[in-house]
């Protein structure tokens, strides 16, 4: 398929614009977007803030490259961008993301005959938070399982807890978001969730990430200390 302007690029993916209203969600290393579209699809239904989907122009349902996600374009700052332009507060940045967190595990489970289990984001931090005119919108999926929610809020707290160790200009705002996140965990997940597994579950899953940096993975430990010292008293 013909693609545009760059218009972003993360660790495993590039974005292209298509024109105004779409772009082109690439996996360099050949990944396969097709689960990643099916979640999004389905969120999309529940009224959850994801970028709608569709196939290529002119092509079949199904016949896309497995590599290529074709998805709403959106306008607007990533919540990262506008911490550092000053537009949001921390604080806001950290309601937000709770609140994203709450809505997003009160949809059920796509697959999982596990009562308990609910859609996890497992990446969910300022950088995949676009903030468009019509409110907040989650992105980059890919990383998207079903399991238990206490999983997906480790894994944002651990994300926050890794800049906040270390020795750069983020570390400051992102501990206040961190705080301000778990600070609002709610019932469901401070009755034990972060200290009794899912934030060694998270943990290891930052440890084995191929896209993390030594120096990255050399800051887990004192993340995890950081994270239990925030988090609020567990009953």
């Amino acid at each position: 398929m013909q693609t545009g302007e760059l218009v972003g690029s993360g660790r495993t993916a590039d974005v292209f614009a298509i024109d105004d209203q779409w772009v082109l969600r690439r996996y360099r290393d050949g990944g396969d977007a097709t689960a990643e579209a099916s979640v999004l699809a389905y969120l999309a239904e529940r009224g959850y803030p994801v970028p709608r989907v569709r196939d290529p122009a002119g092509a079949r349902p199904g016949t896309a490259p497995r590599t290529d996600l074709v998805m709403e374009r959106l306008h607007g700052p990533t919540m990262l961008q506008a911490l550092l332009l000053g537009t949001i507060t921390v604080e806001e940045a950290g309601s937000a993301l709770a609140g994203l967190l709450h809505r997003l595990h009160s949809v059920p489970a796509r697959a999982s005959a596990d009562p308990t289990h609910r859609i996890l984001h497992l990446d969910l931090h300022p950088d995949n938070v676009v903030l468009t005119s019509g409110g907040p919108m989650v992105i980059d999926w890919c990383n998207t399982e079903e399991g238990p929610p206490g999983l997906d809020w480790g894994m944002s707290s651990l994300i926050l807890a890794q800049v906040a160790v270390d020795t750069t200009a983020l570390a400051a705002p992102a501990r206040a978001v961190l705080a301000s996140l778990l600070a609002r965990l709610g019932p469901a997940v401070a009755a034990g969730d972060t200290g009794c597994g899912y934030l060694t579950a998270a943990r290891k899953r930052r440890a084995t990430d191929p896209s993390m940096s030594e120096s990255e993975t050399s800051l887990l430990d004192d993340a995890v200390r950081l994270v239990f010292a925030l988090a609020p008293a567990q009953p």
